[in-house]
């Protein structure tokens, strides 16, 4: 997934908008380039290389949300695309942006703000390649941040998990203690807060900022959605990438009028278990797969980098799955509030 520091969080919708009309946070992955896979184009000359976030592509989450905007491209825009994955501990990441350097693709994407330091320093080393990262802000003139209004999206779960609460409790898994995750969770509290005041909120982080272990220790996951059941929470928010499905095996575990919310992907489609896609009442979807494939169009548009573009409820970057219509009967109070935050009556909280 999920999940970062954004430091320059040069907001701008309306480059946003100019890129999208311009031409405009798992399963485990591989250590090395042969963990990614090329696939040829149909002539357009058009070399795109992703490299994953820790996770890889099967994580039916963040990274399998990216691949789709890069499978996206080479279908509708005739691109060749390779795509890597990191060592389990990320240790090699720079070396992924390299390989896809030096094999001549261009654009690159770094899915996942831990590579922000690399992307940084190899965009210098190829000036001539233009990069993106998910998650960061641009750090160069040849490099594009692809950022998300998490917040948002999750104000709406927010709404979803305080109109749908029998209990008046609720609850949130983040997986790593960053500034993206805590984003998150802010928004999520506040929808809830804002629906029902008196609901109660327990939050739980799996590893502390800079472990990012949190993001695929699905033990750690199940052991917390547990105790918030126990407690008496009936719905659980997670952004914990690979770690949410022991959230989704708690709320499965923990009986009828348990739920849970899913991120980034439409996980009730994603997860393979039935019993598990069942108690998934919506997730917050996180569209990383049109960033990406917008980035693309873009790039073969001849857009270049240096800027930030974040992808808003007015962007349909962020929002909620409706699978399953377990949300059907509240889908007005959550068109409101959708637009109440686009007209700006709602500014949403971006830090807990």
């Amino acid at each position: 997934m999920l999940r970062s520091r954004f430091g320059k969080l040069a907001i701008n919708v309306l480059a946003g908008a100019m890129l999208m009309t311009a031409a405009a946070c798992g399963g485990g992955g591989g250590d090395t380039a042969d963990a990614g896979g090329d696939t040829g184009g149909q002539g357009s000359g058009l070399k795109v290389g992703l490299a994953f976030d820790v996770g890889g592509r099967g994580d039916k989450s963040f990274n399998d949300s990216a691949y789709a905007g890069l499978e996206r491209a080479q279908k509708e825009l005739g691109a060749e695309i390779k795509d890597l994955s990191p060592a389990g501990d990320g240790s090699n990441r720079g070396e992924l942006l390299r390989q896809l350097a030096d094999a001549g693709f261009n654009p690159i994407i770094g899915v996942g703000f831990a590579y922000a330091e690399d992307v940084e320093a190899i965009a210098k080393e190829y000036p001539d390649i233009e990069f993106a990262i998910v998650d960061s802000a641009s750090s160069g003139p040849n490099v594009t941040g692809l950022l998300f209004a998490e917040e948002q999206g999750s104000y709406l779960a927010g709404v979803a998990a305080a109109l749908k609460s029998e209990a008046g409790h609720i609850g949130f898994v983040g997986g790593v203690e960053s500034d993206l995750i805590k984003k998150f969770e802010a928004g999520y509290v506040a929808g809830a807060k804002a629906t029902k005041p008196d609901i109660k909120i327990d939050v739980t982080y799996l590893t502390p900022d800079g472990d990012f272990t949190g993001f695929r220790a699905p033990d750690k996951g199940k052991t917390a959605a547990e105790k918030m059941y126990q407690d008496g929470a009936d719905i659980v928010y997670h952004a914990a990438g690979d770690s949410g499905l022991g959230v989704f095996q708690a709320a499965a575990a923990a009986g009828e009028g348990k739920w849970a919310i899913g991120v980034d992907s439409d996980q009730a489609q994603t997860v393979a278990e039935a019993d598990l896609q069942k108690i998934i009442m919506t997730s917050m979807l996180k569209r990383v797969d049109v960033a990406v494939f917008e980035y693309i169009k873009s790039f073969q548009g001849g857009a270049k980098g240096g800027q930030d573009i974040t992808y808003d409820l007015k962007l349909d970057g962020v929002g909620l799955a409706t699978t399953g219509g377990h949300i059907e009967d509240i889908q007005s109070q959550l068109d409101e509030a959708k637009q109440k935050i686009v007209s700006g009556e709602i500014t949403v909280p971006a830090k807990p």
